[in-house]
């Protein structure tokens, strides 16, 4: 039924999803608006951190089942894995899930499949059948004649962990929300050619809604335990050990306190909810605060450190003093900085007017400097030059040198690196 496969969108769940059909032997027609994307693709490369990913590619590609392009190109299915980012007032912003739909809805003919995985409020599918409609009269969609329609439509989020993406693509259960029955089947058979969890149908909506509440779900439980950080902070109490304590209850499972709370899913998809539907979602609203605001509370300690460091420094001036901030990415060991609180944490150390030196080990010097002006040192280094060293993500390669970090002066850990 479906011997090529088109996905719109090559990122962080677009190219492994692409790779794993191509790995199934399906012809896989990738697309992305990033010619650089495109280009390291066709060259068996991937420009992005994930595991056992870029063998995967470099198979494919060599073996002639995956191949990128800027221009979508006719397919039996079509899989669209675009941001969904929300606006300045918190309000979505379908804007690229409404430009890629506009790109296939020239090649689309009878019998294909469109399916949604960006991450979407509730609604989102039903207007991407829309704008594909307005743009095809010649076609027949869902919305308009259920079962018989030409062009079937679904919607499909994923539930993967960066850094785990290969092998929780195939093997997690995956929720299909068809806009018909016929569309739910055709869907089910399309992932199956590689998905080894559980297909599970309901209709768009609900599955639009079960990805939201998935990670709402996780924000609350995140926010509880920030709020709780900044509370024994004010009581003296070491908050990593108290939670250790308190998970040891049978029946308790507090999560880990951060810098705040980034990626394109958690700290965007709550927001959603709240959108459509502001009155009743008072405690999914009160989290996100939560969450927004640790990186400011992070961001006093470090402008309490720096008046303490003038305090017993009085001939040095603002500009002397260097802050190291370990850490980039939202979350540790990938190169992921959508949304990230440790990138806004750095930049807004960079505006109390001192010198910030960033340690990332998972993206280049290069990306580093052009994409976000910080001056970039090695671990060693940034400890040696840094006042105040200020530890936003949990690396592996901190931890490995955290008896060495330690030992510096002026520390702020918002990750519990030193426990």
């Amino acid at each position: 039924m479906f011997e090529t496969i088109s996905m719109i969108g090559l990122g962080y769940i677009g190219l492994p999803t692409a790779t794993l059909f191509a790995s199934r032997k399906k012809k896989v027609i990738g697309v992305d608006v990033s010619q650089h994307a495109v280009d390291t693709i066709n060259q068996g490369k991937i420009h992005i951190v994930e595991p056992e990913l870029d063998i995967l590619v470099h198979a494919a590609v060599t073996e002639g089942w995956l191949r990128a392009t800027t221009k979508p190109e006719t397919a039996d299915a079509f899989l669209i894995a675009v941001p969904t980012p929300f606006k300045d007032n918190h309000q979505p912003d379908l804007s690229y899930i409404e430009a890629a739909a506009k790109s296939i809805a020239p090649i689309l003919r009878k019998g294909n499949l469109v399916v949604l995985e960006s991450t979407s409020p509730v609604g989102a599918t039903e207007q991407m059948a829309a704008w594909l409609a307005e743009a095809r009269p010649d076609l027949t969609f869902p919305q308009q004649v259920g079962e018989s329609a030409d062009v079937q439509v679904a919607h499909c989020p994923e539930r993967v962990l960066p850094g785990h993406v290969v092998r929780e693509l195939v093997t997690n259960d995956r929720v299909i929300g068809g806009m018909t029955k016929k569309a739910s089947e055709m869907a089910v058979a399309l992932y199956k050619t590689f998905v080894e969890g559980d297909c599970i149908i309901t209709n768009a909506r609900t599955a639009e809604m079960c990805k939201l509440t998935e990670n709402s779900f996780r924000d609350v439980n995140i926010a509880f335990a920030n709020e709780l950080s900044m509370i024994c902070d004010q009581l003296d109490i070491n908050v990593w050990e108290l939670i250790a304590l308190a998970n040891r209850h049978p029946r308790v499972n507090i999560l880990q306190p951060g810098a705040g709370v980034g990626g394109h899913c958690i700290a965007v998809d709550p927001w959603f909810i709240v959108a459509s539907n502001p009155e009743q979602a008072r405690l999914i609203r009160t989290a996100r605060e939560v969450n927004d605001h640790k990186p400011e509370w992070v961001l006093d300690k470090v402008k309490g450190a720096i008046t303490d460091v003038l305090k017993h420094n009085p001939s040095r001036s603002l500009k002397d003093i260097k802050i190291a901030c370990l850490g980039l990415a939202f979350k540790p060991d990938i190169d992921d900085l959508r949304e990230s609180p440790a990138v806004q944490i750095s930049k807004n150390i960079q505006k109390i007017g001192c010198t910030t030196l960033v340690v990332e080990p998972n993206i280049d010097e290069h990306h580093q400097v052009m994409e976000n002006g910080f001056l970039y040192r090695e671990l060693g280094v940034a400890m040696r030059e840094a006042d105040v060293i200020c530890i936003l993500v949990k690396h592996k390669e901190f931890l490995r040198d955290k008896n060495h970090i330690r030992e510096c002066q002026n520390i702020i850990d918002a990750v519990g690196l030193l426990g």
